[in-house]
């Protein structure tokens, strides 16, 4: 890693889950060991049957509908339910949330990423996963050290895409300027719809080549790590 240089460098917020880190991954192994304990049967179709709910439980979250302690209990609720299946939330959550929070699998690109970014810009992690999960996930992975602070929503207070989580983040990092500052991450509704409500640039990680047909357009999007850098080369010279 090289030396850190001042203040007057471009603020580069990135999110964790899927921009650095695989959560789909992470997300497999967990709810395969949490449910095995349980003695629920685990398949990939309960695999994506639990994906797609955890989204749209997390989705209800950013548009104010459900508390965070909500979401992660009322996602298990939900895959019982549709697996018409009698079992505890409340454990799963627990024994899932405890498997999530060892070990790290990386995005591919995210490790080289981080090692050309650092020094040049300001990085900042900023999350709206659960602390103590990230935590666990963050140290595995070893990639503390580049980052100069780590915004996790439950601690900092409010939500992406809040307008009220980014005021919180931005109070913390000395010499500020929005003019300065970028987010990059992979989700439209909670990184790209909060950087803009919070008026700054933003950067869509989109590996898949999702469509993407509005209200909430990126300012530039990405399909691999490796364009970041020269992108942000032309946006900050």
């Amino acid at each position: 890693m090289r030396e850190r240089a001042g203040n007057d460098r471009p603020v580069i917020l990135i999110d964790l889950d899927n921009t650095i880190l695989d959560f789909n991954a992470a997300e497999r192994s967990a709810l395969s060991r949490a449910l095995t304990e349980l003695g629920v049967p685990f398949s990939e179709t309960v695999l994506e049957l639990y994906h797609v709910l955890n989204i749209r439980h997390w989705e209800m979250l950013e548009d104010g509908l459900l508390t965070r302690d909500e979401v992660l209990v009322k996602r298990f609720e939900a895959l019982y339910r549709e697996l018409g299946i009698e079992a505890d939330a409340f454990r799963t959550q627990l024994l899932y949330e405890s498997n999530l929070s060892e070990g790290h699998w990386f995005v591919p690109g995210a490790e080289a990423l981080l090692e050309t970014l650092y020094g040049k810009y300001r990085l900042f992690i900023c999350s709206n996963g659960v602390g103590s999960v990230q935590d666990g996930r963050i140290a595995s992975a070893g990639i503390a050290p580049y980052f100069e602070d780590i915004f996790i929503s439950e601690r900092i207070g409010g939500n992406k895409p809040e307008r009220a989580f980014f005021e919180a983040c931005f109070a913390r990092i000395p010499g500020f300027d929005r003019e300065r500052a970028l987010i990059l991450g992979d989700s439209l509704t909670s990184d790209i719809r909060g950087g803009v409500n919070a008026g700054i640039r933003t950067c869509w990680f989109n590996p898949q080549g999702r469509a993407n047909s509005g209200p909430i357009f990126p300012d530039r999007e990405i399909r691999s790590l490796e364009e970041f850098p020269p992108l942000l080369e032309r946006i900050f010279g």
